[in-house]
């Protein structure tokens, strides 16, 4: 790290000033963050109206039964479509963060999936090299990704520009990452209460919470500042340990 500048260095009593001043801003956000997550739960719903079916290992399923026994249902839009050698390396990043969230999410009324493109077989390969303990179904031959802005048509990538994010931008492909939530009446209707996209999803990652408190940040140095200069799928780091045979079921 020898193009890490000089950093001041002061007294503990100076430290302890400076850092009383950050406890107020950190105070500050923090009741900030609470008014947005109000905010977020008090946002309308819609109610899903389209039959969408899912591929799962137990067979086709509606989105009424990815809920299981949980009223509420937390998707993750997992970059992998038709034809895709692995999933998205910032998808996978997320993927590991889910995995040790999941149990407790479930004992508090929420379910959690993945929702990918891909066929089912093509979802099962890469969940197995990943070794991830999660809920992952295939949304082949459905409009879920499009009606969710996270799939997009031929014809919308040529163009240049795709609607994502509640804006257009630069099309790069026919899928994009995202997460959306449900929730599920007594009377089995379905409601759309939430969506975000790009960064939207961000605070899934501990790994970068984590991060911001350590004294050289993300330290994120490729010329876009990308998470991909220096992030690697969990398996492809040199001591990576491979998962065990028969882990995902």
């Amino acid at each position: 790290m020898d193009n890490v500048p000089a950093h001041p260095v002061a007294s503990r009593a100076d430290w302890l000033a400076a850092r009383k001043r950050l406890l107020a801003h950190e105070k500050e956000f923090t009741r900030t963050r609470d008014r947005l997550a109000e905010e977020r739960r008090a946002l309308p719903w819609v109610k899903v109206d389209t039959d969408y079916t899912f591929e799962t290992p137990e067979g086709p399923k509606s989105l009424a039964e990815l809920f299981g026994s949980n009223s509420q249902l937390f998707v993750y839009h997992f970059m992998l479509g038709p034809g895709d050698a692995e999933g998205c390396v910032g998808c996978s990043f997320i993927a590991d963060h889910l995995v040790g969230t999941r149990v407790h999410l479930e004992h508090h009324d929420v379910s959690v999936v993945l929702v990918s493109r891909a066929p089912l077989d093509d979802i099962r390969r890469y969940q197995q090299r990943m070794g991830w303990d999660l809920r992952w179904v295939s949304s082949a031959g459905s409009s879920f990704n499009h009606d969710y802005g996270v799939g997009f048509t031929p014809e919308e990538v040529a163009s240049g520009e795709v609607a994502y994010n509640y804006g257009k931008v630069k099309s790069w492909g026919p899928d994009a990452p995202g997460v959306s939530t449900f929730y599920r009446n007594a009377q089995g209707e379905v409601f759309h209460t939430y969506s975000s996209y790009a960064r939207g999803g961000e605070d899934l990652l501990t790994t970068y919470m984590v991060l911001d408190m350590m004294p050289l940040g993300r330290n994120e140095t490729g010329a876009d500042g990308k998470m991909t200069d220096w992030l690697r799928r969990h398996d492809a780091y040199p001591d990576a340990v491979k998962p065990a045979p028969g882990c995902c079921g």
